[in-house]
This record gives C-alpha cells, sequence and structure tokens, in this order.
C-alpha cells in the first residue's frame, strides 16, 4: 500500500477545477483565529443578521463557479506562516472553484488560478486601521478587483464608504456620492450593484430598478405587506356578504 502525499504544490487553474488524484491529501488552510467580540458584533449585525450575504449569492446565481463567503483566508500560495494572507468580511469570486474553496479551507489563489473578484471590510474599533492601511496594500497585492469598506459611524475608516478598484495594480478611489439625506453610494463594477450606506446600514441596490436586493427585512416587509392586503380582501368580501344579506332580506 502506498503511502498518501500532502498535496503542498500549486495547481495550475486546470487542475483546480478537479479533485486532487487518488492517495493525495490536498492542503488545507488552518481556521482563522477567533476574531474579537467587536469584530463579530459588527460583521454580523450588516451581514448575517439581515442575510445580506446570503441573498447575494442568490442574486448573482451560478453557485457552481461563484463563491460568496466569508471569514476564511484568501493567501496566493501555502506557506508555512501564512504570509500575506487575509480573511475579509465577504468575499465574491466567479469563474471559481468552490468545491476547491471549501477543501482547501480558504481562497489560494494558484489553486483557483486567479485572485477573488472583490473583497468587504466591515469596520470595527480593533481593525479600522489596518482596514484602510496593510489590508489595503494585500488586497492589492493578491490582485482583487474590488476593496469595498462600510464603517456604520465613519470612525474608524475615517469615512462611511469606500471603494477602491485595480488599475495597473494600484488601486484608484471608486467615486462615492451623496444619494438623498443620509445616503451615501458607489457602483461595484464587480457585482453590477450599487453598495450603499444609509443611516448606518449596508445595502446593496440594483442600479436599473433602483431596488433593494432581497434581505431578510425585504422579505418580512413584503409577508406583511402580503398579509395587510389578505386581510383588507377578507374584509371587503365580508363586507360584501353583508350587503348581499341584506338585499335579500328586504
Amino acid at each position: 500500500m502506498t503511502t498518501a502525499t500532502v498535496l503542498t504544490r500549486a495547481y495550475d487553474h486546470d487542475h483546480a477545477k478537479k479533485a486532487p488524484p487518488p492517495g493525495v491529501i490536498p492542503f488545507r488552510l488552518p481556521d482563522p483565529p477567533e476574531r474579537c467580540q467587536d469584530e463579530k458584533m459588527t460583521s454580523a449585525k450588516h451581514l448575517s443578521l439581515t442575510g445580506l450575504a446570503h441573498y447575494l449569492a442568490i442574486h448573482l446565481g451560478h453557485p457552481e463557479t461563484t463563491i460568496v463567503s466569508a471569514d476564511l483566508y484568501i493567501i496566493l500560495a501555502p506557506t508555512p506562516n501564512m504570509a500575506g494572507s487575509r480573511y475579509p468580511d465577504l468575499l465574491v469570486a466567479f469563474d471559481a472553484d468552490p468545491e476547491a474553496y471549501y477543501r482547501s479551507n480558504g481562497y489560494i489563489i494558484a489553486e483557483q488560478g486567479k485572485p477573488p473578484d472583490l473583497v468587504l471590510e466591515i469596520a470595527s474599533p480593533s481593525t479600522g486601521r489596518i482596514d484602510v492601511t496593510d489590508k489595503r496594500d494585500d488586497y492589492a497585492a493578491n490582485g482583487i478587483i474590488e476593496y469595498w469598506r462600510f464603517d456604520e459611524t465613519g470612525r474608524h475608516h475615517g469615512t462611511r464608504l469606500a471603494g477602491d478598484r485595480l488599475v495597473n495594480g494600484r488601486y484608484v478611489p471608486i467615486p462615492i456620492t451623496e444619494v438623498g439625506d443620509n445616503t451615501l453610494q458607489g457602483r461595484s463594477g464587480v457585482l453590477n450593484l450599487d453598495f450603499r450606506w444609509t443611516q448606518g446600514r449596508l445595502g446593496l441596490y440594483v442600479p436599473e430598478t433602483g431596488r433593494h436586493i432581497t434581505t431578510l427585512a425585504a422579505e418580512r416587509a413584503a409577508r406583511r405587506r402580503e398579509r395587510a392586503a389578505r386581510l383588507r380582501a377578507e374584509a371587503r368580501i365580508r363586507e360584501l356578504e353583508e350587503t348581499l344579506r341584506r338585499l335579500r332580506d328586504q
């Protein structure tokens, strides 16, 4: 019986789309360290509790080639000390291999054959400074096309909403505009959606309609509207039945 070997070399792009050969144990990245409480709270508040990441994945579709995930490492290639690695609050990658991503416990750029297309960081007191300095440098070095930052208060990033697009190896700021009162907006060319900061909340809007992509809150609101409409219809039917009864009695 042959001894299984550990796969530490980088895949080429075609190899990345296939499972490892029999008898080969794929390299698996370690789990990221436990986040500080303030990081977990801010990320959960704007991504998990609203269902934004989940509904973004549904909106983008093509789950067989699209990754929408968070809290796992991005790294160019496996290294003993994980140098240059980051674990963003949100990662989006098109034309990628989700199976390889989860098998490797993270996004290995050499394995996938391309960098992620977009990452997002949510500001917290413990990470605000490195979000706009070290992480920005690392994401640019890794070739990530868009890097977005969202800050509920504007105190930790120095601004409430910011985005950068990679041009000739360097990040160039994406224009952010004011849309009405207490709303900032920037267009993601990668997603073809608008990021919005609205009264401290993160949103994603479809440019053609100006409507928010579906979220848990939107679904709850839709159900409330449907229930209210049903109750109105039922009340109207009762009124008509009562009117018909009176006419018959006369």
